[in-house]
């Protein structure tokens, strides 16, 4: 059998301290997950079903990149999260085993395009012209678990050009890890190379070419991208 073309590389993500990669599968991104941030989008959380839109492995980029800034959007918005990658199979597992599943922990941004998403939303449609695009996963390296442990508890702060807009405690969790992966793996077998990213802390806000955003979590490798121009095949 001969492909008709070449297939891309598969996205793959540093993995702390190594010159290992881990190849990424598909990107699980859990919504509303904090109590302020569900608030400030105007939802009443009150611990409702986690739910879980999904990204392409594509939009995966590295620590440290230019992102440009998307089309079709005037309100491009940072969300910090916490990332958890998957290093084995399960289904339907259970809250108890959910962790066993861990590979490691990274630092994320689910990028967004805020117009198009709220648009979407009020009409009942589908958020993946707001969410799952070009560039809109940055991600820092992967963090084994064997060397840091659960995330349980620790705080995750962002900032843009130096100001703190998002500071918080992924203790705030609605849905802490193990019960977002287990939620998960009711509706999708999760394999090794899976991502869920688990959700932002409220004070999301608007960025513009030019800006620095950093992203730190207490234990793992700090994010920083920088908004770049308007890609020119689009401007």
């Amino acid at each position: 059998m001969t492909h008709v073309f070449a297939l891309p590389d598969r996205p793959v993500a540093a993995i702390e301290g190594t010159d290992q990669v881990f190849p990424v599968g598909r990107i699980f991104c859990i919504g509303r997950n904090y109590e302020a941030h569900a608030r400030e989008m105007g939802k009443d959380p009150n611990r409702e079903a986690p739910f879980f839109f999904t990204k392409w492995a594509d939009a995966l980029v590295p620590n440290g990149t230019t992102i440009p800034y998307p089309p079709e959007t005037a309100n491009y918005h940072f969300e910090a999260e916490l990332v958890i990658a998957i290093g084995r199979a399960g289904t339907k597992v259970s809250v108890a085993d959910a962790l066993d599943l861990v590979f490691g922990y990274a630092v994320g941004l689910d990028m967004t395009r805020r117009d198009l998403q709220l648009e979407a939303r009020d009409k009942g449609r589908p958020w993946d012209t707001g969410k799952n695009f070009a560039c809109s996963a940055p991600m820092a390296a992967i963090r084994r678990v064997g060397d840091i442990g659960p995330m349980t508890a620790a705080p995750i702060r962002l900032t843009v050009n130096g100001a703190v807009k998002q500071d918080a405690d992924i203790a705030d969790l609605i849905w802490d890890c193990a019960e977002t992966i287990a939620h998960v793996s009711r509706f999708e077998r999760l394999l090794p190379g899976d991502l869920i990213f688990t959700g932002t802390p409220a004070g999301v806000g608007a960025v513009v070419p030019g800006d620095v955003v950093e992203v730190t979590i207490e234990g793992l490798e700090t994010l920083r991208v920088k908004i770049g121009d308007r890609d020119p095949d689009f401007a």
